[in-house]
């Protein structure tokens, strides 16, 4: 039960670090502003790693079968 729980922590940390990466990826693309393209790429690389996760944990915590 309790690895259950860890579980669910986990997820909902990933998801928020996840929205907060995405919030700052547009605020930088929103700025108009030159960016460095590097940062930017590295985060967006890092959301996509944060989604990976999301699914995967989510998968776990997902029944099996059909209630």
């Amino acid at each position: 039960m309790n690895d259950i729980r860890t579980g669910q922590i986990r997820l909902l940390e990933l998801e928020a670090e996840h929205r907060e990466l995405d919030q700052l990826i547009e605020s930088l693309q929103d700025e108009g502003a030159p960016s460095d393209d590097l940062a930017l790429r590295r985060l967006k690389k890092r959301k996509l790693q944060l989604k990976d996760q999301i699914s995967y944990l989510a998968s776990l915590n997902a029944p099996n079968e059909p209630a």
